[in-house]
């Protein structure tokens, strides 16, 4: 499938059969997938269907590892089994008009030879009509003929199966129009250019949907796995998590996986989009697909290839189709009256001059034929849906995950983009600074011990200090979190917390010098928590988190922007403004979640807002704003909440994704008006007399050309300058203090 029409065409075919659920049409992929049940329209029924709108489906096997696979193709017999083994169906359609395969030159596709054939009939027509005209016109009806038999096929098909006003029978009916009243070297002209349409769309296709189909390619097809010492290859998707592979310089990593030895510098910008290669070492995390510069690597495997980033990232573009822009949808709807709105204006011109006031009949009737051709929606459908994927292409090579066209439109427009704190505009790499209580070491293992279960980045900040000191840990019982309040457990049988300073003082009044210490570091930007034994408080810990290097630089291009920013956190209010004040960002802190959701309602309420974060606590602050933006690092929870992710973990990434926003939007308007100014030039030019047959489909044609290469335009945007080498970060599943 190459166009929007396409994917129009077999979702409303689809959606006159009983018993189908769940349809799904992937643009990307050239895929169906549908829950059918065969009781009520058999395999073979959809099947037939499909292949009477032009599109030969082939059933697509098991799948190992990500991304779009080669169909395995029917053989004769195939549908002679039960159908009733399993009810999922997949398809992958190839269109008359498919975009060439890799390698393979336009020319040698179906719709390639269309119009080479259909071509080179024209200009044997057009020699002979200095010959003997009578020959050139017998070639032109049989390149006439050529041309539209495919298009009048489909045309009959899609009004059998509920879709009679479809492109292909406006240009059929002008087509064979223009033979009838004698102008067959017209009629050829007519189709061989919309053959060259096609053909184009189908090449731009291919090109918007090369970046995701080269995502898929980047995991190694065989990994190094090790075992008792010794390595050996196997294939790459055979990996199971907790195995152990060994990655040697200038090899692509072959999993998401952990560093549990060595140390190297890693290429991750076809994944992420960071364009400077990462220094990692054990304890970092890797992606599958990046590239090992110098150093050899042993990494434990984390994720199976079906779920690792690469992976993550095909299915989320794959779900972003069927998440359309509000314009999208508009435009859909509008298609739907247009079009026969256009075949009905086309008659009234063709008719209504000669029956009711006696004109001549070949004028008005070659004037109707004119304006079914100009009236074709073509450029109009494409115009959207054309934008959106190369918009949402362009940001996945530049590590900008967005779900879908709704995301991308709505990005734009938000007047205040929200920021979580921790992990989000901190680097979340926080390190214990201060441990203030009776025995310091004491306050520090207990305080440890309580965390030892937690992966949030405060924790770690104190189960590393422990750590540093070289301290025991005592086992430990009854964890328990409280969210944006405090963890707690029993140790050595004593029922400790470490909690929030304002949660601790709803238990116990805390003394003076404590009192003392968390305002002097709360006041130095630093987050101080209280370990408490039951209710009586043993010490302080203060802990400090940076801010990321490109934080400022992130904020400063968002008001250049004209976007507000702001800092929502569950931090107290001292360590919040400290660190606001240093950023230029309004902050709200002591927030709990649910006060985040308080918060996200009034900010919605004044326009578009835009919610940053990457914690579990996030989760529900990113689904109730406009538009929810994961940081790569982040929890799972985080980043399938949100409508777009920042693979490379840089703030920089949120304006970024605004401007990608507006420049999409902008290709858009430009396209609609393009579109539907050019057509308003032709209508009235043909009405006047001035536009004949091969005008009016140049004008349908052409228009598509140019609103697909403009839409193409976006494969070249590059976002900001590159960010600064910063060290890697170890994948953390942030959580406020």
């Amino acid at each position: 499938m190459d166009c929007a029409s396409c994917v129009q065409k077999v979702e409303r075919m689809v959606a006159t059969l009983p018993g189908t659920a769940d349809v799904k049409t992937s643009f990307t992929r050239q895929t169906l997938s549908l829950d059918l049940d065969e009781t009520q329209t058999g395999r073979t029924t959809l099947e037939r269907n499909l292949k009477a709108l032009g599109y030969t489906p082939s059933l697509l096997g098991p799948v190992a590892g990500a991304g779009p696979g080669p169909a395995t193709e029917h053989q004769p017999g195939d549908h002679d089994h039960d159908h009733h083994e399993h009810d999922h169906a997949g398809h992958e359609s190839a269109h008359s008009h498919e975009a060439p395969k890799p390698g393979q030159p336009w020319y040698a596709t179906g719709q390639g030879k269309l119009v080479v054939t259909s071509g080179v009939l024209l200009a044997l027509a057009w020699l002979f009509s200095f010959i003997e005209p009578r020959f050139a016109t017998y070639g032109f009806i049989a390149a006439t003929v050529l041309g539209v038999w495919p298009l009048a096929k489909k045309a009959f098909a899609s009004a059998r199966l509920g879709d009679p006003f479809s492109i292909n029978m406006l240009v059929s009916l002008a087509a064979i129009g223009a033979v009838l009243i004698g102008q067959a070297a017209e009629g050829s002209v007519v189709v061989f250019f919309f053959a060259v349409g096609e053909l184009l769309e189908g090449i731009a296709a291919g090109r918007a949907r090369a970046g995701i189909q080269a995502l898929a390619a980047l995991a190694p097809k065989t990994a190094l796995l090790l075992e008792n010492g010794q390595t050996r290859e196997v294939p790459a998707d055979s990996l199971g998590v907790g195995q152990t592979v060994q990655v040697n310089p200038g090899a692509r990593v072959p999993a998401d996986g952990t560093i549990l030895s060595g140390t190297s510098s890693l290429d991750d910008s076809p994944v992420t989009g960071e364009s400077v290669p990462v220094v990692k070492s054990a304890g970092n995390t890797v992606y599958a697909g990046s590239i090992n510069t110098d150093g050899a690597l042993t990494v434990r495997v984390d994720k199976a290839a079906s779920d690792n980033t690469i992976a993550r990232i095909i299915h989320m573009v794959e779900e972003a189709e069927g998440s359309k822009a509000h314009t999208a949808r508009f435009i859909d709807r509008f298609s739907r009256y247009y079009t026969p709105g256009v075949v009905a204006v086309s008659a009234l011109v063709a008719l209504v001059p000669p029956l009711l006031f006696g004109a001549a009949w070949y004028p008005w009737l070659y004037k109707g034929i004119a304006l079914l051709l100009i009236g074709c929606p073509c450029a109009l459908v494409l115009s959207v849906p054309a934008a959106i994927t190369s918009g949402i292409s362009a940001g996945t090579r530049r590590g900008l995950l967005i779900k879908g066209g709704a995301a991308l439109e709505s990005i734009g427009s938000v007047k205040t983009v929200a920021f979580d704190k921790t992990g989000t505009l901190t680097a979340g790499k926080p390190r214990v600074t201060d441990v203030v209580g009776q025995d310091r070491n004491e306050v520090l293992r207990l305080a440890a011990a309580v965390e030892s279960g937690s992966s949030h980045p405060l924790a770690r900040a104190i189960t590393d200090a422990a750590k540093g000191a070289n301290l025991t840990l005592p086992a430990v019982t009854d964890a328990q979190a409280i969210p944006g309040k405090a963890v707690t457990a029993t140790v050595e049988g004593r029922p400790l917390s470490v909690s929030s300073p304002r949660h601790a003082a709803t238990l116990t009044p805390l003394p003076a010098q404590l009192q003392a210490a968390i305002q002097t570091f709360e006041e130095q930007g630093r987050t101080a928590v209280v370990l408490l034994d039951g209710t009586s408080p043993l010490g302080v810990l203060a802990i400090r988190d940076e801010p990321r290097s490109d934080a400022r630089e992130a904020l400063a291009q968002l008001r250049g922007l004209g976007v507000n920013t702001v800092m929502l956190t569950g931090d107290n209010a001292r360590t919040g403004q400290a660190i606001g004040q240093d950023l230029g960002l309004d902050v709200q802190a002591d927030l709990l979640p649910e006060d985040k959701l308080r918060l996200i309602a009034d900010l919605k309420a004044r326009g578009g807002v835009a919610m940053v974060g990457d914690g579990i606590n996030d989760a529900p602050a990113l689904a109730q704003s406009d538009v929810g933006i994961a940081m790569g690092g982040g929890t799972d929870v985080a980043l399938e909440t949100a409508d777009a992710a920042l693979l490379g973990e840089r703030v920089t990434g949120v304006a970024d994704l605004v401007r990608l926003s507006r420049a999409t939007m902008g290709n858009i308007k430009v396209n609609i008006a393009f579109a539907l100014g050019l057509k308003l030039i032709f209508l009235i030019t043909t009405l006047l007399g001035y536009t004949n047959l091969w005008m009016a489909i140049l004008a349908d044609t052409g228009a598509t050309a140019l609103v697909t290469a403009n839409a193409l335009r976006l494969l070249r945007w590059k976002g900001s300058s590159a960010p600064a080498t910063r060290p890697a970060l170890p994948h953390a599943a942030p959580r406020e203090a």
